[in-house]
């Protein structure tokens, strides 16, 4: 027979004695079947936030149920450190040149090598930075590759860290540096090779191909692979040992210039820096010039380009560019909606705009309720005043 529950009994049960006379139930001590917890479920499935949320909805069971209550209301269980020998390491990962901790593409790296070899794999770190949470994003190793410039010097380096370590499989982000490096790399020595991954676990990779219409799967893993940012999420399993390996991978030095681009040359989806007009601008002569001035890569609003007083290629916006510059300083643009689509990725918004109200001015960490055609006079005399 099944036993009788007894409500009273356990809402007794979760009863926690306060010195302010009111009951009090801690309602995270439960019996029978564990409950479920929807966002939590849900932030275990999230790759990336902006410009678009973007949840991988092979993971699951990440946050399926909530734990018991711990002994103290604050103690938070520490995850043991996972060893493995140097006979389990499988996938050697080399991330970009930066500067500072890991970034989120370099925590996608080790969140696919880690899918790809299991949990019995290990996976080295190859880094040309010193990072203190490698072991935490799942890096068994890490090696400091040397900081150059050059990108001779990087493929020698990384050639004689890959025939010392002698791993299977090679991991890289598909980007500018990272997608040169591993075709360098499967063309010196003779590898398998399959670019642009955006799905990857035991059952194989798979990537798109043909404008993104058909998708091609790979049962097996290649010796080289790259993979495309923002589309395996960040793993947050048990931490991993992140020793160090000492090697010596100073490649022979090569003379180095690095050569700055001209100020406003870029286009909108390489640059950092744009300065955008919108319907708020009748003196466009004036707005070339700051923009000139300011070193920054001109823009418009939809209304501008249609009306013809800025090219169709500098349109921002949803139905045009979409942005990831560090800055962007918008000249009377009141903000659509698929403007501000079109910006959603930028770091630090400015605005000058004689509407307190408008969505731009909202959106901006810093904005200026004021014409925008004294504004940028007043720019352009600040600049040539410095000059």
């Amino acid at each position: 027979m099944r036993p009788r529950r007894d409500p009273r009994t356990e809402r007794a049960s979760h009863l926690v004695t306060h010195g302010d006379g009111r009951p009090r139930f801690d309602l995270a001590v439960r019996s029978g079947r564990p409950r479920r917890d929807p966002r939590g479920e849900m932030a275990a499935q999230v790759v990336r936030h902006q410009p678009r949320l973007r949840l991988d909805r092979l993971q699951h069971g990440a946050a399926s149920s909530i734990a018991p209550a711990a002994s103290s209301p604050t103690a938070k269980p520490v995850a043991a450190i996972v060893a493995v020998p140097d006979t389990a390491l499988r996938a050697l990962v080399i991330a970009d040149p930066g500067k500072g901790g890991l970034t989120a593409l370099d925590r996608q790296l080790l969140a696919a090598a880690r899918l790809a070899v299991g949990k019995e794999g290990g996976v080295v770190l190859a880094i040309d930075r010193a990072v203190e949470d490698a072991g935490e994003a799942g890096a068994d190793r890490v090696v400091l590759l040397p900081d150059t410039l050059h990108p001779a010097d990087r493929f020698d380096a990384v050639t004689t860290l890959h025939r010392a370590l002698a791993l299977p499989h090679l991991v890289l982000p598909e980007t500018a540096a990272g997608g040169d490096l591993a075709r360098r790399l499967a063309a010196r020595f003779g590898l398998s090779f399959f670019p642009g991954v955006e799905q990857i676990g035991a059952r194989g990779m798979v990537r798109a191909v043909r404008g993104r219409k058909v998708d091609q799967e790979r049962a097996d893993l290649a010796s080289v692979i790259t993979l495309i940012p923002d589309m395996v999420p960040q793993r947050a399993d048990a931490p991993r040992g992140a020793k160090a390996i000492a090697l010596d991978l100073a490649p022979p030095s090569r003379q180095v210039e690095r050569v700055k681009p001209e100020r406003g040359s870029l286009s909108l989806m390489d640059t950092d820096f744009v300065v955008s007009a919108g319907n708020g601008i009748r003196d466009f002569d004036l707005f070339r010039a700051v923009a000139a001035a300011l070193g920054g890569t001109p823009g418009a609003s939809r209304v501008v380009c249609d009306s013809g007083d800025m090219p169709r290629a500098a349109q921002v916006g949803a139905s045009g560019t979409v942005l990831a510059a560090d800055c962007y300083l918008a000249l009377g643009i009141a903000g659509a909606p698929q403007h501000l689509q079109g910006i959603a990725g930028c770091e630090h918004v400015l605005a000058v705009n004689t509407d307190l109200h408008a969505a731009m001015v909202e959106r901006a960490e810093l904005a200026i309720v004021a014409d925008a055609h004294p504004v940028m006079e007043a720019l352009l005399r600040l600049l040539k005043e410095d000059a």
